[in-house]
């Protein structure tokens, strides 16, 4: 490969653009000026040639010596924070600060600064260095800079240095149901599981066998059009929620409603269309559920109820009218906003407000959907929570938002563009991953004052006692791959983790609940360490956790980590019985996924296997002299699980009625009905929720969970 150009390279540095990276085999990667190029130009920079690399060179650092303050500045509490400032060479600076509940604080000091003086168009800019006070109260105030004449005034984020753990969870271990709400179909849903099948789920695991939460896949918005989109981590908005997971029969006007037979009637059919499929229907599901929400919206609302809607309109305010406009717009011109007229292609255009005057009712019924989105989450938390959990309900953050979506149009000022976020190649996934998702720009978030990703933090936990962040190091650095290229021509760009991961744990500690990290994949080794140090919970799964440092035997129990949650299986993998019958190898093999003949993929699959059941079998949670079953294996793996230090558990509900399919295979799309697969038993039939509460091999694995822990406590 030719040599980078100097120029090239720093202008890739100031923006965190890695020029190279080690891969997934410890192997030293070179990235294309191509690449490079294409991902500056996201950020909006032309860099072709060699003036154009000089000229973004030359602007970048007159834009940083033209403003006042950084930003936004982030401090954690407790630990002193130094900060900049730019004024009029020799001109004095007056720095306070303004805290959230409105309170004027100073004690803010100016240290050292030897920097010298910057020409900015014949005038002398000087900079000066100012230490924050380190008593100062978790919450989002303003520093406060005045100099002569001119006043200016930046964000001042101080986050927890420690989040750790709720104090409703103490200091004992826990364990949890994870499962694909959409999956669970119950006699009372339309043929998806929605928000009174995870209430009651939660009950059941709480009540009868002591759970402390509930891990679902995220909940997040799809486009409102056919085809949805199956897939809960490619939504189109992550700030609200999909009304595809809507108990009709739980709102509180369906009381009033004349034409409950109709009601009824629409369930049934869309029942009768599930049980002759052995995929989950959204579509079919959606257009029935959302012909029988229509007759309940327009019902009257008493006056309270008229209040509550207003509370929450004001509280969601623009950003919940953009998603309804953009919802609204969806259903009449299609789900690309791409392919919109021009008028309607941003919030701002001309034309949008227009749409929303003539279409009021169809915007209101969107934001109505939200409201009773939102008072069935807080239903389904209280419950899970009266019922004993200690945290309850948490939910699923995914990395990012589809490129056609409302999100991506809501927040194209923020979103990259020419880019898609994704993986580099790994283990499991040889060939990488193309998520085809619009990633933040981190300039622009900081240019922000990262609000939009504070909104989004804060609305999934408003009803949660946690949040799993898929992908957390795409917090830390991301891999971006330019429009038209494979994922194996993208590179990683670097986002302000102190930022991403304080403002993670300041809106946690508010709503006290814990934050698991999905830090699975290509990892450098220091980002596992500062999510420790944060006291933000990583993953293990068990297949996983080899001795990297020995022979690559399983890693004992007493070695996993502690501030992690602990699974067997993950949505990317069959369940444990499918696993233990090597059905991802096939699948693979049958969709082209593998970079290796197949025999070799079987045989060290096999290997692996072999390895984790001689590791049961040598402390003492299989017989060693006897043939061992899957649902054994399966029941000796979760005991295992409970051996080692992990604070929480997580237990597969597919595990727990043994079902086989896996949910989603990665490098796929409609390649295999990903996200599509209902919950089945070992016979392949479907397990209705129902049947789940009265299923003897659900209730003898969680059992033997509950027992372990508790045996482990003693």
């Amino acid at each position: 490969m030719t040599e980078l150009a100097p120029s090239l390279v720093e202008l890739a540095r100031r923006f965190g653009i890695a020029t190279q990276y080690r891969d997934w085999k410890d192997q030293h990667v070179l990235v294309s000026e191509a690449t490079l190029v294409a991902v500056l130009a996201a950020f909006g920079v032309a860099a072709g040639t060699e003036q154009e690399r000089n000229t973004a060179l030359a602007t970048q650092l007159r834009s940083y010596w033209a403003r006042g303050m950084p930003p936004a500045i982030v401090a954690r509490a407790g630990v002193p924070a130094r900060f900049w400032v730019h004024v009029t060479h020799g001109a004095p600076a007056d720095v306070w600060l303004q805290l959230e509940d409105g309170t004027v604080r100073g004690g803010v000091h100016q240290i050292d600064n030897f920097a010298p003086p910057f020409d900015l168009d014949g005038r002398w800019i000087g900079e000066a260095s100012f230490m924050l006070p380190t008593d100062l109260p978790l919450g989002y105030h303003r520093v406060h800079l005045r100099s002569g004449d001119a006043e200016t005034s930046t964000a001042l984020i101080v986050t927890p240095d420690w989040l750790g753990l709720p104090e409703t969870l103490g200091a004992r271990r826990a364990w949890g149901l994870v499962t694909q709400l959409y999956s669970v179909r119950s006699r009372q849903s339309w043929g998806v599981g929605d928000l009174g099948d995870l209430a009651d789920l939660a009950v059941w695991s709480a009540y009868r066998h002591g759970a402390d939460y509930v891990l679902v896949n995220p909940l997040h918005a799809a486009t409102p059009t056919a085809p949805m989109e199956p897939s809960p981590y490619l939504p189109t908005s992550r700030r609200f929620f999909n009304p595809l997971y809507l108990r009709v029969e739980a709102v509180a006007e369906f009381v009033g409603l004349p034409k409950r037979g109709r009601v009824r009637q629409l369930r049934a059919e869309v029942q009768r269309r599930a049980d002759q499929r052995d995929t989950i229907d959204r579509d079919s599901a959606w257009t029935a559920k959302r012909a029988a929400l229509e007759l309940v919206y327009r019902l009257p609302r008493t006056a309270g109820r008229e209040l509550a809607y207003a509370a929450f309109r004001s509280r969601e305010g623009r950003a919940l009218d953009d998603f309804a406009t953009w919802s609204a717009l969806a259903e009449t011109y299609g789900g690309d906003w791409r392919r919109w007229p021009t008028s309607l292609r941003r919030p701002d255009a001309p034309g949008v407000a227009d749409f929303a005057e003539k279409h009021a009712d169809a915007v209101d019924f969107h934001r109505w959907l939200q409201w009773q989105l939102d008072e069935q989450l807080a239903a389904a938390q209280s419950q899970a929570t009266r019922a004993g959990m200690s945290l309850g309900i948490m939910h699923d953050l995914a990395v990012g938002v589809h490129r056609n979506g409302a999100d991506a149009w809501a927040l194209q000022d923020v979103l990259a563009q020419g880019v898609t976020a994704g993986a580099p190649p790994d283990e499991f996934n040889q060939l990488g991953q193309d998520w085809s998702q619009p990633p933040w720009r981190p300039d622009r978030l900081d240019e922000q004052e990262y609000r939009p990703f504070r909104a989004l933090i804060r609305a999934v936990l408003r009803h949660a006692g946690g949040v799993r962040i898929d992908h957390i190091i795409g917090l830390f650095r991301l891999w971006w791959i330019p429009e038209g290229a494979v994922p194996t021509q993208g590179t990683y760009v670097r986002y302000d983790h102190e930022a991403m991961i304080g403002i993670v744990a300041l809106e946690a500690h508010r709503a006290g609940a814990v934050v698991v990290g999905e830090d699975l994949g290509t990892v450098e080794p220091w980002v596992r360490d500062y999510l420790l140090l944060r006291g933000l919970l990583g993953t293990s799964i068990l297949w996983f956790e080899l001795d990297r440092e020995g022979n690559g035997d399983p890693l004992p129990a007493e070695r996993w980590r502690e501030y992690c949650l602990s699974a067997v299986t993950t949505h990317d993998l069959p369940p444990t019985v499918g696993y233990l019958a090597g059905d991802h190898v096939r699948l693979r093999e049958a969709l082209g996924l593998l970079t290796r003949p197949v025999d070799c993929e079987i045989e060290a699959d096999r290997a692996g296997q072999a390895a984790w059941i001689a590791e049961l079998r040598r402390v003492g949670l299989l017989d060693e002299r006897a043939e061992a079953d899957a649902e054994q294996i399966v029941v000796a793996l979760y005991r295992f699980l409970c051996r080692t230090p992990s604070r929480l558990l997580g237990v597969a509900l597919t595990d727990a009625v043994g079902d086989r399919r896996t949910q989603n295979q990665p490098g796929t799309t409609d390649e295999y009905p990903n996200w599509r697969v209902p919950l089945t038993g070992p016979d392949g039939k479907p397990v209705l929720l129902e049947e789940i509460f009265t299923n003897p091999r659900a209730a003898n694995l969680v059992r033997a969970v509950r027992d372990q822990l508790a045996s482990a406590a003693s």
